[in-house]
């Protein structure tokens, strides 16, 4: 009786999903695979809005585990300090949408390792809280993927006007969000760092449903 109760419950999630969700959009993003580089802040909050929506194969990559001073922006439990990111942020995918496939790399992101990394990507999404981290993955995504499109993030710190936060399109199939000038040492608090992570996870979603224009 308990498994039939559970597996109700997961139809009105999906039924809810294809409810609610843009019309004629379910089946596109179920097919769609979008990998993630970076669970923290963007990352994180990036995952949660793909999962709500249902595109269907997410990959996870994160070398890094849960601390304290991430429970300020980043979306995980005090339950889940010390656990490996990936390992954490896939937890709490599933609970949000169990029919998701979910793929996870506890690993850092190097030039050597982006082709394998990223070779099942339909859209390649950088999220990383490191300047030389992003520009090395827009150089090796360049390199080895220049027509799969890349969503990154910049400039996201500070308590700024939501305002500045916008989506630029730069070159073709590269999509930056954020204001492009603030720096992390002015501080990172969850509201600013949300908006430009709705505004990646706005963005990939636009692409799979072929909007590539901004």
């Amino acid at each position: 009786m308990e498994a039939e109760v559970q597996g109700q419950r997961y139809k009105d999630v999906y039924d809810g999903m294809k409810e609610r969700n843009v019309k004629d959009s379910t089946d596109k993003l179920a097919a769609a695979h979008v990998t993630i580089a970076g669970s923290g802040g963007l990352g994180s909050n990036i995952a949660i809005a793909l999962t709500r929506i249902g595109v269907g194969h997410l990959k996870l990559i994160d070398f890094d585990f849960v601390e304290l001073s991430n429970l300020n922006r980043q979306q995980f439990k005090l339950s889940q300090v010390d656990m490996p990111k990936v390992v954490a942020m896939k937890q709490n995918l599933q609970e949000f949408n169990p029919f998701i496939d979910i793929q996870t790399a506890q690993v850092k992101v190097t030039h050597d390792n982006v082709k394998d990394l990223f070779e099942s990507a339909d859209i390649i999404c950088e999220a990383f809280d490191n300047p030389a981290a992003k520009a090395m993955l827009l150089d090796a995504a360049s390199e080895f993927y220049p027509d799969k499109p890349l969503v990154m993030g910049t400039g996201m710190a500070g308590i700024h006007s939501s305002n500045t936060i916008t989506t630029k399109h730069p070159r073709p199939n590269l999509y930056i969000a954020g204001d492009g000038t603030t720096k992390g040492d002015e501080g990172l608090m969850a509201p600013r760092v949300m908006i430009c992570a709705g505004h990646e996870a706005n963005m990939i979603t636009r692409l799979i449903l072929g909007q590539t224009e901004i």
